[in-house]
């Protein structure tokens, strides 16, 4: 038994740290959200304490003939009063302290220097980073890039069912609804790689929904902006040129953009730069070579229901189809 106890602890215990937990905070309105957490989870174990205790006590304590007395009725009383006056203020507390938390959560205090469209699909993200000059406008799906220290402003929608837009370790969930542009936004005051996932039930391959968020300082950031905002490179061997021709030739090039070439289509994700990522297929996998070749080959096999046909003829244009989109970095 105890064993079973200590092992359920130590289950429980893990989900409360390390990536992608919201007691794991690596910004400022996530360590609102945390802080109040263990707030309100302190508060209740007192309560479930309070509540466990006194009724135990009931349960083994004896019937005794001053149980009868009017004295006791009086002290039961004042008992009961007392419980229900600590009962309202705890209420009280638990109001004032949610809403002081909550007060930061919707808008950052001051002025984002990134402001990213948030597009959710089935199923996958779209991140689309917006300049003055319209000919910088690029995407980036799936994994989103922030700078260090920095608040980012995320405008949310959905293309077609309700998501959920949630990074733990940066912020709470926000819901993307199909149509209706909304705002939350994020900050990370540490650099690292946080997961994301979708928190809505959309559909088959929801639990596949996932993302990335790549927060770095900002002079890295700004080299991964002008990298971004570069149109795909040329190939440079054989197979990568002859990769290009059936990418272009096929299907390909009707669902996905690949800035410099005549694919253009907003279908799917944009892979002008697709080989810079660190996963492919919305979080489904790492972006390698051999996952790159077994998600083109039957993408149905890794993540049924997805929008993604297979459209390669030959092994030998899948090969050079994969090569081709191993240099677009």
């Amino acid at each position: 038994m105890i064993r079973w106890l200590l092992a359920a602890a130590a289950t429980a215990a893990s989900g409360c740290s390390g990536n992608q937990s919201m007691f794991n905070p690596q910004g400022p309105p996530a360590r609102s959200i945390a802080s109040l957490g263990w707030f309100l989870f302190g508060v209740s174990a007192v309560v479930y304490v309070a509540v466990l205790v006194p009724t135990a006590w009931a349960l083994v304590r004896r019937r005794q003939r001053s149980d009868d007395e009017p004295d006791t009725d009086r002290a039961l009383t004042r008992w009961v009063t007392a419980a229900a006056g600590v009962t309202v203020v705890t209420l009280i507390v638990l109001t004032v302290v949610s809403v002081s938390a909550g007060r930061g959560l919707t808008s950052p205090s001051g002025q984002g220097a990134v402001t990213v469209d948030v597009i959710g699909h089935q199923w996958w993200w779209d991140f689309q980073y917006r300049d003055v000059s319209p000919g910088d406008t690029f995407a980036s799906p799936n994994e989103l890039h922030i700078p260090v220290g920095v608040p980012i402003v995320l405008n949310v929608v959905s293309r077609d069912v309700i998501h959920s837009f949630w990074v733990p370790n940066l912020h709470g969930k926000r819901d993307l609804i199909p149509g209706q542009v909304t705002r939350t936004w994020i900050q990370a005051d540490t650099p690292g790689v946080y997961r994301g996932q979708c928190a809505e039930f959309c559909g088959h391959q929801h639990a596949n929904m996932g993302l990335t968020v790549v927060a770095e300082p900002i002079a890295q950031f700004q080299v991964w902006l002008q990298r971004q905002r570069q149109p795909a490179a040329e190939p440079v061997t054989p197979e990568q040129r002859q990769g290009r021709d059936v990418f272009l030739q096929s299907p390909c090039a009707s669902c996905h953009t690949v800035r410099g070439t005549d694919a253009g289509s907003r279908f799917g994700p944009d892979l002008t730069h697709v080989a810079s990522r660190l996963t492919i297929a919305s979080g489904t996998l790492p972006n390698t070579r051999e996952h790159l070749t077994r998600w083109i080959a039957d993408p149905q096999a890794i993540k049924p229901g997805s929008r993604m046909p297979s459209h390669v003829r030959s092994a030998a244009d899948g090969e050079a189809v994969v090569s081709y989109l191993r240099s677009l970095r």
